[in-house]
């Protein structure tokens, strides 16, 4: 039974996004940004670390001064330590590393065990079990609904890549991912699932290496708006405006990190039913309004910008999740706006002379 048990889970060995985090010399920052803006509690601060909570796990997002600790991390969660055992072997007999958790990092990670090893493109994924739970329930920093975690994890990570084709099969060949959907304009982006949230892990081709986001999702739409508004008070800080996304429908902007990376704050993302998920190609670019990306090179925020305007004028609409929740309800609607009316009336659009499109 237990061979049985281990074999049906490494179908799809991961079950969410459990923490991330890494090395930081700008401890005091992550402090005041990460409770007075994000509305995370402080866990622990001290002079050479600083942990944050979201929910009822005792951490999840970790920063430390230590020379020693890695540059960035991300804790992937699996079931118990037979899982992990099997799945330490798969890697190893793929040629990676899987390097067994020091008893001082399953403390300072709050995990029973775990293993670390490398993407190709040399990310840092630390696979475990057993995530601590903290005694008292969470209090958020600011005045706030809370955040939308429990069995789909602390939300998603997206990371630059030279290429997807070179890390692609790590990811679905050996970690279990699943293929959501993908974007090749106005950039190449591809988006993996391992629960119901639509994506927990994105790839996006930009030739760099590293983090690009953590996404991080609210109980209420308010809780959104009152970040957004406190996110603008500080020059430079918004990376990305308030949009929403075409393909897991999220609300949300993005904030620039005292470490450098950004944050997606976000409210009202989707539902998948991972058993019957099937991947298609986003055509209608990222975004259906919103999320102009001051960091994009300035043609590929204006294709960007192309694409959202082509799919308002071709009527592309996306239910709000409390709908599409329900046995996938308005998820074919998305669809056939996407393929079908965005096909013809967008390009139309596209091709039509600005001056005339008034």
């Amino acid at each position: 039974m237990a061979g049985t048990h281990v074999s049906s889970l490494l179908e799809t060995p991961i079950i969410a996004l459990g923490y991330a985090g890494g090395r930081s010399d700008a401890l005091e920052d992550w402090r005041g940004f990460g409770v007075n803006l994000l509305g995370l509690e402080l866990e622990q601060a001290t002079r050479a670390d600083v942990n944050f909570r979201m929910d009822g796990a005792a951490r999840r997002l970790m920063f430390s001064a230590d020379a020693a600790e890695a540059s960035a991390f991300f804790g992937w969660e699996v079931a118990d330590g037979a899982v992990l055992s099997a799945l330490a072997a798969r890697l190893e007999s793929h040629g990676y590393v899987a390097n067994p958790f020091p008893r001082a990092l399953c403390d300072r990670r709050g995990v029973k065990d775990g293993v670390i090893t490398f993407d190709p493109a040399g990310n840092r994924i630390e696979l475990f079990y057993g995530q601590e739970q903290a005694p008292a329930p969470f209090t958020p920093g600011r005045a706030l609904s809370g955040f939308r975690t429990g069995g789909l994890g602390m939300g998603h990570a997206v990371l630059h890549v030279e290429s997807i084709d070179g890390v692609m099969p790590f990811y679905c060949d050996i970690l279990g991912f699943k293929l959501s959907d993908y974007a090749l304009r106005p950039f190449k982006a591809y988006f993996f699932h391992i629960n119901a949230r639509h994506h927990s892990l994105a790839l996006i081709e930009t030739g760099g290496a590293g983090i690009h986001h953590l996404m991080m999702e609210v109980q209420g739409i308010d809780d959104l708006g009152q970040g957004y508004d406190l996110a603008q008070l500080e020059e430079g800080r918004v990376a990305t405006t308030l949009g929403r996304h075409s393909n897991d429908h999220m609300v949300s902007f993005y904030v620039r990190t005292p470490s450098g990376f950004l944050i997606e704050y976000g409210w009202g993302g989707r539902s998948i039913d991972p058993s019957a998920w099937a991947p298609v190609e986003m055509n209608i670019g990222p975004s259906l309004w919103g999320h102009e990306r001051d960091w994009l090179p300035p043609e590929t925020r204006d294709e960007a910008r192309r694409l959202r305007l082509a799919a308002a004028s071709a009527g592309v609409r996306a239910p709000l999740r409390s709908a599409g929740m329900r046995k996938g309800a308005g998820v074919t609607a998305l669809r056939c706006a996407s393929f079908a009316v965005f096909g013809a009336a967008a390009m139309r659009w596209m091709l039509t002379p600005p001056m005339r499109r008034i």
